[in-house]
């Protein structure tokens, strides 16, 4: 089943063609010929602009609402799975899981704006072009590589995708600029004309618009020519900015644990949650809705507004309301947070699995179950990120890809009558680079990608084993002697292999990406998990289970609950508090 509202403004694409053009109360979105599908068309995610709204389904194709189709949806064609879409103003972008990107747009291609074409595969640099994540901004697109690089490409009048150019007219690109090195996460919106950066130690840096002070660096001026760090931020993990055109949303993790909100930018058409204040560097938003112990689950800014839902279903509101993308009636502008009245969603039990998506005058809340783990993303991933590769192989043009010996190791059948790594360098040896990423895509998940190449490496990859029993074999089977990191606790010792740190913890990720700081002896110790608690964080690190025989008590949850904000889980699904709760609850 599935379920999506929609409330705001139903133009420019008309979502709705028997509605009003002004929707203020949460409405029931259907898709046509929704129940020609049996799965209903289950929603994986949402992306909208002024002209134009793209949805991404679980079986990875999209369909498109725009202006030029004449609001009829159009399947986007593109030939490979779909993993994130992403719209901006007059841009579109389409990730897809072997890591290319395809976007339109005025300034993405001049001659044929309404065409997709391959952006990634004009970087210069050929080793940098397997793509991790996309944002869109206003005219520009942004790329974050699987080697922590971020690109920008189209406008660049306020120097948002930051490149030099004395000619203003010229100020665009037609193919990715490097913008920076070292980045771990890009944050922007839709209609922004500015950017934020963070880096893998948790510096934030920023370029672009800035004369409305949305960059948070605690003055105005009209724009930043290169990424700056803002280093007047509030302490704590910075979890997700989201932009609009006027103001920028920070979320951080106190070290507390508390989530608080923080805002800074222009108070024009009141998108900064407070009443009738101006703030060039981020402060706290304060409202009594979210200062208990709610759980955010998911916020979203459009152009001037912002929605945010909590674990106990509330949808909470402020900004613009122009066109009721707030979901209420009563006013145009609601300059602080208040509640908004939902109708009854069919799976409210499961909260959890609802998003929040704010368009440019409208909005969505939609819901989407996840997959059941995300260890076989996590391989991915990690297969996209270069710096711990140890084995290289070489295809057919020359180009070399690598690959990470202890995952494969224990992917390819084990033959003491054959060599499975010299067979896998043969058969990469003939097929192009293209081919051999779908192929080690293959070997690092449980998904047959291309049948035909599948075929060709079915002799010596394990593809009926589930990634959890090959991460639980490395648990088991691991030598000491490989194991390359130490974590400190009580005095005692815990070796892990720092691929599988990396692979789960944004934590260990961050210090083992970092350019500036020397991990290679480096130890941490934290001694506040008890050996109950530190077994279950060893064994969820490798398989994303509970261990069988360990009883759940509140003080495990307690003690875990630090932990997991201290690792640095909080992005895994699924997630390990929730795991001990209904662990607890049974």
């Amino acid at each position: 089943m599935n379920e999506c509202l929609f409330f705001g403004l139903n133009r420019y694409p008309k979502l709705f063609k028997n509605e009003k053009d002004r929707i203020t109360k949460p409405i029931q979105f259907k898709f046509e010929n929704e129940n020609e599908n049996e799965n209903e068309k289950q929603i994986k995610q949402i992306s909208s602009d002024y002209f134009s709204t793209i949805f991404l389904f679980k079986n990875e194709k999209a369909i498109e609402y725009s202006r030029n189709s004449r609001e009829n949806p159009q399947k986007i064609q593109i030939d490979e799975n779909i993993q994130k879409v992403t719209v901006g103003w007059q841009n579109e972008a389409i990730l897809t899981k072997e890591g290319n990107v395809f976007a339109k747009g005025k300034n993405i291609n001049p001659k044929n704006p309404n065409r997709f074409i391959n952006i990634s595969s004009l970087i210069e640099d050929k080793n940098d072009r397997i793509i991790e994540d996309i944002v869109s901004g206003y005219f520009s697109i942004y790329l974050l590589t699987s080697n922590q690089n971020a690109y920008g490409i189209g406008d660049n009048h306020f120097s948002q995708i930051a490149f030099k150019s004395n000619n203003k007219k010229k100020r665009k690109s037609e193919k990715p600029i490097l913008m920076m090195k070292n980045v771990s996460k890009i944050f922007s919106g839709n209609n922004s004309l500015f950017v934020f950066l963070l880096n893998s130690n948790q510096e934030l840096f920023g370029c672009g618009k800035n004369n409305h002070g949305t960059l948070g660096l605690g003055y105005r001026k009209k724009e930043i020519l290169q990424p700056i760090q803002i280093k007047n931020i509030p302490k704590g993990k910075i979890i997700d900015i989201q932009c609009g055109y006027f103001h920028s949303i920070m979320l951080i993790g106190d070290e507390n644990g508390k989530i608080k909100f923080y805002s800074c930018g222009n108070y024009e058409y009141n998108g900064l949650g407070k009443e009738n204040e101006n703030t060039y560097e981020f402060t706290e938003i304060k409202s009594s809705l979210f200062e208990n112990d709610d759980n955010i689950l998911d916020f979203s800014v459009g152009y001037s507004h912002t929605l945010i839902l909590t674990s106990n279903s509330k949808l909470i509101g402020f900004g613009n309301n122009s066109f009721g993308q707030l979901g209420i009636e009563e006013t145009k502008y609601q300059p602080i947070p208040i509640q908004i009245e939902l109708p009854k969603l069919r799976f409210n039990e499961n909260i959890s699995n609802y998003h929040i998506y704010c368009g440019y005058f409208n909005s969505f809340l939609y819901y989407s179950p996840p997959s059941l783990s995300n260890l076989e993303e996590d391989l991915i991933k990690l297969f996209r990120r270069k710096e711990f590769c140890d084995i290289s192989f070489k295809t057919k043009n020359g180009e070399i890809i690598k690959a990470h010996k202890l995952i494969l190791k224990y992917r390819l059948n084990q033959n003491e009558n054959q060599n499975q790594i010299e067979k896998l360098q043969e058969i990469i040896s003939n097929k192009s680079i293209k081919e051999s990423n779908q192929i080690f895509e293959m070997i690092y998940s449980n998904r047959i990608i291309n049948p035909k190449l599948y075929s060709e490496i079915k002799e010596i990859i394990n593809l009926n084993e589930k990634i959890e029993e090959t991460m639980k074999r490395i648990y088991l089977n691991e030598k000491e002697n490989e194991k390359d990191f130490i974590i400190e606790r009580k005095e005692k010792q815990h070796k892990f292999p720092k691929l599988i740190l990396i692979m789960r913890s944004e934590l260990y990720r961050g210090m083992f990406l970092s350019v500036t700081n020397d991990t290679s002896n480096k130890v941490t110790d934290y001694s506040e998990l008890s050996n109950k608690s530190f077994q279950i964080f060893e064994y969820w690190i490798y398989s994303n289970q509970i261990k069988d025989g360990i009883k759940i008590t509140q003080e495990i949850i307690d003690e875990l609950e630090i932990g997991i904000d201290y690792f640095q889980l909080n992005q895994t699904n699924p997630n390990l508090f929730d795991l001990l709760i209904n662990k607890f609850n049974n």
